[in-house]
Order: C-alpha cells, then sequence, then structure tokens
C-alpha cells in the first residue's frame, strides 16, 4: 500500500463512524469554481438595474459631496445648512427684486409696435390705463406720448424702429437738463417691456411729471445757449 493510500485509510479510523477526510482543493482552483458557480444567472435574478445602481452611486457622490463640504465649514453640518439657507434666501430676494425673467434686449426693443398714433392718443391711453391701476401699460403707453410728442415738435426726426434709449439719448441734445430723467424713463420702459417687471404708481407718475415737463421746456438749440430754462 503507498504512503499516501496509508495515510488516508490511517485518517479514516481516526474519524468517527469510518467517515472519509474532507478533500482538499488547492486555493486557486477552488477559488475560480467558486466564481463560476456564482457567476450564474440564477444568482443575479434580484440584482439591481444599470439605472438604479447609477442612482445610488449618484447618491453616494452627493453624499461624500455634503460630508466633505461640512467638515470643510465652519460649524460642520449645521454650518454648512445656514450657509445653503443663507444663497436660497438670496436667490429668492433677487427673483423678487428682478422679476421673471423673459427675455433680454441687448439694445432695448423698439417704442412703437403698431399703427401710428397721436402724442394725445398715447396720453389718453395711458391715463385709461392708469385709471385701471394697470401700471405697466400705463407707463409704456406714457413713454410713448413722451417720444411722440418730441417728434411732433420736431426735437426728434421720426424713425421706425427707434428704441426708448436711443430716444433718450436723442433728446438729451436739445433739452439737456432732461437727460437723465429721459435715461431714467427709458430704462423703466425697457424694464416692464422686456425685462419682466412689473410697474407701479410712483413710476407712472414720475413719467407723467417728466411727460408734463417737457411740454414746458424751451429746446437749446445751440452750444451758446446751452442750460435749459422751464
Amino acid at each position: 500500500m503507498s504512503t499516501t493510500g496509508g495515510v488516508t485509510t490511517a485518517m479514516a479510523t481516526l474519524l468517527p463512524g469510518g467517515e472519509e477526510p474532507p478533500v482538499t482543493d488547492p486555493r486557486v482552483p477552488a477559488r475560480e469554481a467558486a466564481e463560476r458557480e456564482l457567476s450564474k444567472p440564477m444568482y443575479h435574478e434580484n440584482d439591481p438595474g444599470l439605472f438604479q445602481r447609477a442612482l445610488s452611486r449618484f447618491w453616494e457622490w452627493v453624499d461624500e459631496l455634503f460630508s466633505a463640504a461640512s467638515r470643510a465649514t465652519p460649524g460642520g453640518t449645521l454650518g454648512l445648512l445656514v450657509i445653503v439657507l443663507l444663497a436660497v434666501l438670496l436667490v429668492v430676494a433677487l427673483w423678487w427684486r428682478l422679476g421673471t425673467p423673459r427675455r433680454t434686449a441687448a439694445l432695448g426693443g423698439v417704442l412703437f409696435d403698431d399703427r401710428p398714433r397721436s402724442a394725445a392718443e398715447h396720453r389718453t391711453a395711458a391715463e385709461a390705463h392708469a385709471k385701471a391701476h394697470r401700471w405697466t401699460e400705463a407707463v409704456q403707453e406714457r413713454m410713448r406720448a413722451v417720444v411722440r410728442s418730441l417728434e411732433e415738435r420736431t426735437l426728434l426726426d421720426p424713425r421706425p424702429g427707434r428704441t426708448a434709449d436711443e430716444a433718450a439719448a436723442e433728446a438729451a441734445g436739445p433739452l439737456p437738463g432732461h437727460a437723465e430723467d429721459l435715461r431714467a424713463a427709458a430704462r423703466a420702459f425697457d424694464d416692464v417691456t422686456y425685462g419682466g417687471r412689473a410697474a407701479d404708481e410712483p413710476a407712472y407718475l414720475r413719467l407723467r411729471d417728466l411727460d408734463l415737463a417737457l411740454e414746458r421746456t424751451k429746446p437749446v438749440l445751440s452750444g451758446a445757449d446751452r442750460g435749459a430754462v422751464e
């Protein structure tokens, strides 16, 4: 009998009931056999799908990012929450102050987009909107009345497609005493027409007062006479 067989026989005699000794395989073949067994589809029927795995990885990344930020922030997690809350409040404040953004006009929008009307017609429309508390429309019509009045007085050349900013800049020449008010009126028109902001009663009243003041102002037609008089 060989040595191996003798050892096996001797071990069998030492086991209770004459049991055979366990089979011992080398580590690498045993691991490979286990991997082959575990790779069978029957063991992966309940594994999460690709989307679930990606979502889990994303939340793990968010958790790691939040943890790193909290460690780097004075006060830890509480300090980070305070910073996030302040950022949210800042965004809300800016949204409330600037209004909902709708579209941006790089050079400003045109003043007149329908049939030509006289300054008196625009003033009548503005007053009607003001009585109804439609301040945005009232501001728009009053600005159009201002520009149309300057065209009727030949202080501005009638020009289709002129913007509020252009009208204010051109009118500042013959009406230098009102240059700043004209620029402010143009900004108000652009804000409510193209910037998504809502006008209010004080904005309309400032524009109405400017319109009335311009009607009483004598234009400056030469450099020697610069210094508008009312």
